[in-house]
């Protein structure tokens, strides 16, 4: 439900803001201020003198900026790749994994990372790719 469509009022949009999970900054910003009273006390303010504060275009514009990305479900391929990445133990990740490694990452999390020497830049993707890995049943 598009919690929009309910008077900004009342007890039901207060829960379906609060319900509804944020899909970025804006959202995030939005439940504060309605949880702290600021959001009514600045609607109350704008209706009283005809206006509107704004509020509704600066939160979908955070929410663009600042979106809270979920990331992409793992193929198969893509999975068993990184199974056998994850159970080798390897000491070195080399080239051609750092490459397969990013190939996953960015397509999983819609990011452009490029190769990198960075061996803390390395490790970390390997370490968000390694949460997602776990995610799945391994039975």
């Amino acid at each position: 439900m598009n919690c929009n469509e309910l008077d900004k009022r009342t007890k039901a949009y207060k829960e379906c803001i609060k319900a509804k999970k944020s899909e970025g900054l804006g959202d995030t910003i939005e439940k504060i201020t309605t949880a702290t009273g600021i959001k009514q006390a600045v609607d109350f303010v704008f209706d009283k003198l005809g206006k509107d504060c704004g509020c509704e275009e600066r939160k979908e514009k955070l929410n663009k900026l600042f979106r809270y990305e979920e990331p992409k479900c793992l193929t198969q391929d893509e999975y068993d790749w990184l199974d056998n990445f994850f159970n080798s133990k390897k000491e070195l990740v080399t080239s051609k994994d750092q490459i397969k490694i990013i190939e996953i990452n960015n397509r999983i999390f819609n990011a452009k990372v490029g190769p990198t020497s960075c061996g803390p830049c390395v490790r970390g993707t390997i370490k968000k790719l390694r949460k997602v890995y776990e995610q799945y049943d391994r039975s």
